[in-house]
């Protein structure tokens, strides 16, 4: 494991932990095409639909968000915020696993790729939620055992439970997993 290289690049990823705050939900629709939406990290957002990613199934814990988006953290950062446009205070700290685990790919079940309406043309982009501790950053964990599987495509999501004999829901990457 390369732990400077990744704790330089997750440390572009630290502002806190993953944000559920309450913000009074601000949802507008500007046009066909665009939503304007008043965010807890961001302010207010506009978003083209087309950016929008649907949840086959809300995360565990968040039965109301199902409509997503992924902002950047930063120009430098590996890091992304999947952003829920249902409840604009929920972002998820969210990474692309090979940045972490180069190693790391999971094997999708069949279901999985049926729901995310995915065949062999598709796209399918898989990210893994962080938990940053607000009290001590350098212990950032990676939940592999959850990913996020995006169909770049259909802009449909779902996050899939893998088999915990085989992946840690809280996979230490920070300088501590030296």
């Amino acid at each position: 494991m390369e732990t400077a290289n990744q704790d330089s690049s997750l440390s572009a990823c630290h502002t806190g932990t993953s944000a559920r705050q309450q913000v009074p939900q601000t949802v507008t629709s500007k046009g066909n095409n665009t939503m304007k939406v008043q965010t807890s990290r961001f302010g207010v957002l506009e978003i083209d639909d087309a950016k929008i990613i649907t949840m086959t199934q809300p995360f565990l814990g968040f039965p109301d968000s199902n409509r997503f988006i992924l902002q950047p953290h930063g120009p430098e950062s590996p890091c992304m915020w999947m952003q829920s446009l249902d409840e604009p205070g929920l972002a998820f700290v969210v990474i692309p696993p090979a940045t972490i685990h180069y190693q790391y790919r999971p094997e999708l079940p069949k279901y999985v790729k049926d729901e995310l309406q995915a065949d062999e043309s598709s796209t399918l982009d898989t990210l893994v939620i962080l938990t940053i501790p607000r009290d001590d950053p350098s212990a950032v964990t990676a939940n592999l055992l959850g990913p996020v599987v995006i169909n770049v495509n259909k802009r449909l999501a779902k996050q899939v439970l893998l088999d915990p004999l085989k992946y840690d829901c809280c996979w230490p990457i920070g300088s501590k997993a030296a």
